[in-house]
C-alpha cells in the first residue's frame, strides 16, 4: 500500500510463475513450494491430505514469498507470526548467490530476510509446517472491551481445541466487543465445500460495504443485523474453507474516488486498554470511516530481526476507508501518526506493510532493529540492488 515493492526506475520480478510444489511429505506435515505460489494453491495442493497451512493471514491470495517478506499473521490462537512455522527459505542475492536459510543455518539471514520486505535478496523457496485440517464451530460472545484482556487469557488462550479467534469492535461507538471464536468439533460440516469456491460473484457484499460507509447510520444498523445473525445461526466449517477466503470480497466498487485500506497496532497486553481508549478517541475525533477494528493475538516473536511482536501482544487491526485525493491523504497521514505515537507511548509498534506515513523518527522509535538490519544488507548487497520505497524512505543516510 505503499510501495513496499516499488522503486522509480527499477526492474521488477513477478514470481508468480514460480508457484510449484518442490516437496511434500504429508507424514511429516511439510512442504517446501517456491515463492510464487500463493496460499490458495498450495490449500488446493493439500487439502486432498486433510493438511492445512498451518499459519497465515486470513485471506488466500497472496503469495508465500510476499507473505515471508511481510511476516504476516492470522487469527491462529497461539501460533504467532509466520516466521514461526518456516522450516527453510531459500534466496539469491544481489551477486547471484543462492543461500540456503534455516534457524540453525545462516540463522542471522534466515531472522533478516523474514520481514525485510526485499530488501536482502530474491526469495525462490520456502519451506513450512502444516497443520491438521479439522471440523470447526463458530461461537460468538459480546463481551465489555475493559473485560476481553481476561477473557482471552482465561477462555481462549488455554483451550487447545481453539484453532481462530478475533476480537470485533465497530463504529461509531466501539463500545461493545464481538468475540468469534472457531474451534474444533466433531459435528457435522453445515456448509459441504472444503474450500471457498474460486471466482465467485461478491457484487452483493461490494455494494453492502458501499452502503456501510457511505450512508448516514448505515454502519449502526448493518452492524445490529450482522449480529443479530452471528448470534443466532451457527455453522461449522472445514479449517480450509475459513482459511480460503478471497480478497475479492474486499474490493470497493470503484477506486476512482475512495478505496479501503488497512493499518495494524501491536500493543502490549497490560496496555490493551489504555491504547484502545486512544485509539477510539481518535478515531472519533478526527471522524475516520472506519469499516472494522478487529483485535487479535499473538506470543513474543524470538525469530525474526524486524519483529513486529516484541512482547506479547495484542494486535489493532484497523479496515477504513479513505478518499482518493491528495487532501484526503494529508488527512489520514495525520491522525495515522497521532495512531503511531500512541502506540509508542504504550510500547507498542505499528505495522510496516501499509501507507509509509510515520515520521523517519516514529519508524527509528518502533524498530531499533533496523540499524542491525541495515548493517547486514550493507554486506550481502552492498550496491543497495534491492530497494524500495519503504527502505529508501527510512533507511537511507
Amino acid at each position: 500500500m505503499g510501495g513496499q515493492i516499488a522503486a522509480a526506475r527499477s526492474l521488477h520480478l513477478d514470481m508468480r510463475t514460480m508457484s510449484q510444489v518442490v516437496r511434500f511429505d504429508p507424514a511429516q506435515r511439510s512442504v517446501r513450494v517456491q515463492a510464487g505460489m500463493t496460499w490458495r494453491s498450495l490449500q488446493d495442493a493439500i487439502d486432498p491430505h486433510d493438511l492445512s497451512v498451518k499459519i497465515m493471514q486470513s485471506y488466500s491470495n497472496f503469495t508465500i514469498g510476499g507473505s515471508v517478506s511481510v511476516n504476516c499473521h492470522g487469527r491462529y490462537v497461539g501460533k504467532g507470526p509466520l516466521v514461526n512455522s518456516i522450516r527453510a527459505i531459500q534466496i539469491v542475492s544481489a551477486d547471484g548467490e543462492v543461500y540456503e536459510l534455516s534457524r540453525t543455518g545462516e540463522s542471522e539471514l534466515f531472522g533478516a530476510v523474514v520481514g525485510g520486505y526485499g530488501g536482502l535478496g530474491v526469495i525462490t523457496e520456502v519451506e513450512l509446517d502444516l497443520d491438521s485440517n479439522t471440523r470447526i464451530e463458530r461461537a460468538v460472545q459480546i463481551i465489555g472491551l475493559d473485560r476481553y484482556p481476561s477473557f482471552f487469557s482465561e477462555s481462549v488462550l488455554p483451550d487447545r481445541e481453539i484453532v481462530f479467534h478475533s476480537g470485533n469492535l465497530s463504529p461509531p461507538d466501539f463500545a461493545t466487543l464481538r468475540a468469534v471464536t472457531w474451534r474444533t468439533t466433531d459435528k457435522p460440516v453445515t456448509k459441504p465445500e472444503r474450500l471457498v469456491p474460486r471466482d465467485l460473484d461478491y457484487s452483493l457484499e461490494k455494494n453492502v460495504m458501499w452502503a456501510l460507509t457511505e450512508l448516514p447510520g448505515a454502519n449502526r444498523v448493518g452492524e445490529g443485523i450482522v449480529e443479530r445473525a452471528l448470534l443466532k445461526d451457527s455453522a461449522v466449517v472445514w479449517r480450509n474453507h475459513e482459511a480460503s477466503l478471497d480478497a475479492a470480497s474486499l474490493e470497493p466498487v470503484t477506486r476512482f474516488f475512495s478505496t479501503y485500506l488497512l493499518q495494524e497496532y501491536f500493543i502490549p497486553v497490560a496496555r490493551f486498554f489504555p491504547f484502545a481508549q486512544s485509539m477510539i478517541d481518535t478515531l472519533k475525533t478526527r471522524n475516520v470511516n472506519a469499516v472494522n477494528l478487529s483485535i487479535r493475538h499473538s506470543p513474543p516473536d524470538s525469530l525474526s530481526l524486524m519483529k513486529w511482536a516484541s512482547h506479547e501482544v495484542f494486535a489493532f487491526v484497523l479496515f477504513y476507508k479513505q478518499g482518493r485525493s491528495e487532501q484526503a491523504g494529508r488527512e489520514v497521514a495525520r491522525w495515522t501518526r497521532e495512531l503511531i505515537d500512541a502506540a509508542l507511548a504504550n510500547g507498542g509498534r505499528y505495522y510496516l506493510p501499509y501507507r509509509l506515513d510515520a515520521t523517519r523518527a516514529q519508524f527509528e522509535q518502533a524498530y531499533p532493529e533496523a540499524r542491525a538490519f541495515s548493517r547486514l544488507k550493507a554486506r550481502v548487497d552492498p550496491q543497495s540492488r534491492f530497494r524500495n520505497l519503504l527502505w529508501e524512505k527510512y533507511l537511507s543516510s
